[in-house]
């Protein structure tokens, strides 16, 4: 380490209280003369000195984990590099730049500038009537300054009073608005101090000083970068239909089957009884919630289904579906989609990892992440007693009758053990002689099975059963996976936890339907399910859907996931297969024969209306070596080597793709991908999740990435957190960042995960909130706010949604918040929302180049040269395969003419900002900005880093990105 250096950028910051604390003394004190000692310099000694020589308050505080006079000695320290820093400056009369200067230092340097101006602050210097300290030419004296007495540092001095103070920032944040330009920043703004805020909201948008070209440069080349990123994700979302009002099912018209019940109350806030759980006002069949599950549900409602639709598909050479709108199409291989290749993919990933590892961009995200922790403290601290008055207000509503969705649980551990126990026992009683398994060429019933491992339903307890991850668990997957096997039997997993067995799952569907019960009797909890496709046979969709169908598991508390285990190792070794490609194949091929005709399999097509995305599970912390410079097509991966996690969700995610551009012109729902991502292994795991998932679930790695970490919350990328799971796997409760990620605004929300491993009382999910509430010290508006967090994240129709939220619930910030169903105060959802909007602000100003007017080339080659962008039609275009085009407009087989594709221009997906996605070619790799002609930096092009020193260009070091 090399000399301390003091952090300038700070010191403006400490200065302003320094010296309003030292004007305040002194205007207390009218009748001090001549020099006193400064309590800035006091001596580490002073607390030798007799009490009567020291002042109560800095009388030594004896606690047990306090360090008084350590604590003094470093302010102390800390006071003398303020104050020799502006020694310095009164001599050379400039201070250097800095990167994150503050929001005043920004608005005084624009009153410079614009001297017709009023300035708001002048007034301070009426405000110390008495005289105000400042300091001679000893740092240890102080001297009385007359208010008569010139002083052109006065106006950076705090006001006494807090309303003035209040006043005098809301007067700043509207000039500087009006000096700037920033009209969206403004009207946040603007709502931000109607809902209350005051001094705890942001008064600038950006936080920096434009006070040299090298700093804006700086600036400029990572908020190119980052915004290049976004547009790339947009686009990849836009492609596969993952954004927000790309599913048909969240269309006004759209039905759900069975209905949901009406609500109880009205728009008018008149008690309906009639209307608690029965559906009175629609047709068919009514149940009361909680009993009578599935009875509801009858298939010949159904009927007829659609027709079959004359489009066809085809398994394509790089191993994803291709859709066609006819046999010539498909002949002349013009699919209706351009799904990116492998290397386009693989090329976009690599620029996503090379930006999240570059220095200065990890440094300058991080920097913006612990803005965004400590701006979201100074909010609380200020606002904590306003929204707790605003939350008294909401009748009915409080944290127990908000709705609440478990986003991320495992089906086959939806129970906790006490269920499974009293399960396990009521069979052993009641049908012991009943056959339930064919094993070694003989049938066995229930009681010979028991039999078989030397136990009787009385032997049976909690601890018998072994299934709830302890600390033997703890970084150790292979033996989290033997807790599925209770009393670590895996005939016992068969019989009452698989959809597959002897009996067809009619144990595991009635221990559904009893968990199903539970969830309709607390009314404000939905889960959806993850349940598994291992992609061994062509036939387990149809196995799947009719153990749905057959056994009637539907319920509006319910949706399901499908989750595929990257198993290919597994089934390799077994012989059950020969290449990946099979893999594939038993995963999709169902999947588009029934969109291409739903007569072909009818439960698989009622039972994919309930589905809402696809999900990637394994232990990610297995490591992935590469075995191959370049990666073979999955035709031609037929080693017993599991492909990388990247590879697997590549060909999820072309598939998807695929199939749900079919699907809405059909009229279909689609699906979302939300896989496991960054619960372990390596943290590029979470690029992939970045670029082309809807959202992940556990996320915890992005502590280690902070760059990624920024983009997700710039995107609003919804992350299921599971703190009680990770603390028996990977990661204590004390180190889990679910709480820095609220805090910071990241889009998360908690969930259960495998209640049968983690959880002990009958609610899994209020559990789950309950813990993280004592241990975080969530308060209840921080309680309601993850929940509402979980419903926005989930896949449940817009209509549920709606009656959920509010009716405008799929509106940002204030307006589409409705405290009377969300229980989030308006005051909370202002803060968050403006917040967001600034940091866009941020991007639209310097990624644009209005920082200096003008933008900077960040590629070699000659000034003023720009990369093509795919929505450029003159351009050249070199390689047609890797855009992304695609017209998803229509959702009839009927609107041939827009089956191809045709250009996008695509906003970015749950952004508030207005700018628009003009990304350069996806698979390019290139990070480029239109310039001007003008470069900045060295010989090479490239932008010099001085705002953080001592870090060398990443294009610097590498030459090039391509």
């Amino acid at each position: 380490m090399g000399p301390t250096q003091p952090d300038f950028s700070a010191s403006q910051n400490a200065n302003a209280p320094a010296d309003s604390s030292n004007n305040e003394s002194a205007t207390s004190s009218p009748g001090l003369e001549g020099p006193v000692d400064s309590p800035l310099h006091e001596s580490s000694n002073a607390l030798d000195q007799p009490a009567e020589d020291i002042l109560p308050r800095d009388q030594q505080q004896k606690t047990a984990t306090y360090d008084y006079a350590y604590e003094k000695s470093m302010s102390h320290a800390e006071a003398r590099l303020f104050y020799q820093h502006h020694q310095l400056a009164a001599r050379n009369d400039t201070l250097p730049s800095s990167p994150v200067a503050p929001a005043r230092s920004t608005f005084e340097s624009r009153l410079e500038e614009s001297p017709n101006l009023s300035d708001p602050m002048n007034s301070q210097g009426q405000i110390s009537r008495e005289g105000s300290m400042v300091f001679e030419h000893e740092p240890t004296k102080l001297r009385l300054q007359s208010a008569s007495e010139p002083n052109p540092s006065v106006s950076r001095y705090l006001e006494d009073d807090q309303d003035e103070a209040n006043d005098s920032a809301r007067n700043q944040a509207v000039i500087l608005d009006a000096v700037q330009g920033q009209g969206p920043y403004s009207v946040a703004a603007a709502s931000l101090q109607s809902a209350g805020v005051g001094i705890g909201g942001p008064q600038v948008a950006s936080g920096y000083a434009s006070s040299s070209d090298a700093v804006t440069s700086e600036l400029s080349a990572i908020y190119c970068k980052i915004k290049k990123l976004l547009d790339r994700r947009s686009q990849y979302l836009a492609l596969s239909l993952q954004g927000p009002g790309d599913d048909p099912k969240d269309q006004p018209d759209w039905e759900i089957y069975p209905p949901p019940p009406e609500p109880a109350w009205d728009h008018e806030k008149e008690y309906h009884p009639g209307n608690i759980g029965d559906p009175s006002d629609l047709a068919g069949k009514k149940r009361k919630m909680g009993q009578d599950i599935g009875e509801d549900f009858d298939m010949e409602e159904l009927m007829p289904l659609p027709k079959e639709s004359p489009w066809t598909y085809r398994l394509d050479g790089n191993s994803v579906y291709q859709v066609f709108d006819s046999e010539t199409a498909a002949d002349q291989q013009t699919p209706i989609v351009q799904i990116p290749s492998l290397r386009d993919f693989y090329m976009d990933l690599d620029a996503v990892i090379d930006v999240s590892t570059d220095g200065p961009a990890k440094s300058f995200a991080f920097k913006r992440l612990s803005y965004l922790e400590g701006k979201f403290q100074l909010y609380t601290l200020l606002n904590e007693y306003q929204e707790m008055a605003d939350s008294k207000k909401v009748p009915h509503r409080d944290f127990y009758n908000v709705r609440k969705v478990d986003t991320h649980v495992h089906h086959s551990a939806c129970m906790n053990q006490k269920h499974l126990l009293r399960f396990i026992k009521s069979k052993m009683r009641k049908s012991p002689d009943e056959v339930v398994l064919f094993r070694d060429g003989k049938h066995l019933t229930l009681r010979e099975v028991f039999e078989s491992i030397n136990l009787t339903a009385y032997d049976l307890s909690i601890d018998t059963l072994d299934m709830h991850a302890h600390t033997d668990s703890f970084h150790r997957f292979d033996k989290f996976n033997l807790k599925y096997n209770p009393v670590g039997e895996s005939r016992l997993r068969e019989i009452f936890l698989k959809t597959d067995n002897y009996i067809k799952g009619r144990y595991l569907a009635e221990i559904t339907k009893e968990v199903i019960s539970d969830l309709e009797s607390s009314k404000y909890q939905m889960v959806e399910w993850r349940i598994s496709i291992y992609g061994r046979s062509l036939q387990e969709w149809d196995k799947l859907a009719a153990w749905v169908v057959d056994n009637k598991l539907f319920s509006p508390n319910v949706r399901w996931l499908i989750q595929v285990p990257r198993l290919y190792d597994v089934y390799k070794s077994s012989g059950m297969m020969e290449n990946y490609e099979q893999v594939i194949t038993n995963v999709f091929q169902p999947l588009f024969e029934v969109t291409k005709d739903p007569s072909s399999h009818p439960k698989l097509h009622v039972f994919l209306q309930r589905v809402v995305g696809f999900d990637s599970v394994d232990d990610e912390s297995k490591p992935e070596r590469r075995l191959y410079r370049k990666y073979p097509i999955p035709r031609e991966w037929n080693t017993k080597q599991n492909p990388p996690y990247t590879y697997w969700l590549y060909f999820m995610f072309a598939n998807i793709a695929s199939l749900n551009n079919w699907r809405k012109r059909r009229g279909f729902n689609t699906f979302v991908l939300r896989p496991h991502c960054g619960e372990a292994g390596d943290p590029d795991h979470l690029a992939v999740g970045f670029l082309c998932c809807h959202s992940i679930s556990h996320g915890i790695l992005l502590r280690k990435v902070p760059l990624l970490q920024y983009l997700y919350y710039l995107d609003q990328i919804g992350i299921a957190m599971s703190p009680l799971s990770n603390n028996a796997l990977f990661l204590t409760y004390d180190k889990n960042p679910c709480a820095t990620f609220f805090k910071r605004g990241l889009n998360v929300s908690l969930s259960t995960d495998d209640p049968l491993q983690f959880a002990f009382t009958k609610e899994p999910l209020i559990e789950e909130y309950s813990v993280a509430a004592q241990i975080y010290k969530f308060s209840a508006v921080d309680m309601c706010e993850l929940a509402k967090h979980s419903v926005d994240q989930s896949g449940f129709e817009l209509s549920l949604k709606e009656r959920w939220l509010g009716a405008n619930c799929s509106l940002p910030g204030v307006a589409g918040n409705n405290v009377a169903k969300s229980n989030v105060p308006d005051i909370r959802e202002a803060f968050r929302h403006e917040t967001l909007l600034g940091e866009w602000s941020l991007i639209e100003r310097y990624a644009d180049g209005n920082g200096t007017g003008e933008q900077k080339s960040l590629v070699p080659g000659p000034p003023g040269e720009s990369v093509s962008s795919n929505h450029d039609h003159n351009a050249p275009n070199p390689e047609p395969q890797s855009e992304l085009s695609s017209s998803v407009a229509d959702t009839t087989d009927a609107s041939l003419s827009e089956a191809h594709g045709t250009d996008q221009t695509t906003t970015a997906p749950s952004t508030p900002s207005t700018y628009v996605a003009r990304s350069p070619r996806l698979g390019t790799g290139e990070f480029s900005s239109p310039g001007s002609g003008t470069g900045v930096g060295g010989s090479d092009g490239l932008p010099e880093q001085k705002i953080f020193p001592g870090i060398v260009h990443e294009r610097a070091r590498k030459g090039t990105m391509q």
